[in-house]
């Protein structure tokens, strides 16, 4: 796959339109079209990264970024309080299905144990 076929990057550079909740130069977010909790926003780098187990130290600075950027979007939607999940696939295995690194923000519901 390249980064012309990537369906999230096709979003990233708004060529798939779509309603950013956060957009600035290392992360965006924008609420998953198939939602599995009442709210489920996905969190993705700018950068094309295809999985967790491609990240490096130099990630440093936007893993950074995105982890802040999930935590006030949690506060911002009323999740924070009650609890949420952030959570991310690497690999066809663990059911990542678009291979451009990104994580769920899920709450507004009970979180069941184990997710798998």
């Amino acid at each position: 796959m390249t980064v012309v076929d990537c369906v999230f990057c096709r979003i990233i550079s708004g060529e798939i339109p779509t309603d950013f909740l956060h957009n600035d130069d290392l992360v965006v977010a924008f609420r998953d079209i198939t939602p599995k909790a009442p709210t489920h926003i996905l969190l993705m780098p700018r950068e094309h990264v295809v999985a967790a187990a491609d990240l490096t130290d130099a990630h440093g600075p936007m893993l950074g970024r995105l982890f802040a950027v999930a935590a006030n979007l949690a506060r911002d939607t009323g999740i924070a309080e009650s609890g949420f999940r952030l959570v991310t696939n690497s690999g066809k295995g663990a059911g990542q299905s678009v291979p451009h690194l990104h994580f769920h923000l899920l709450g507004g519901r009970p979180m069941r144990w184990p997710p798998g």
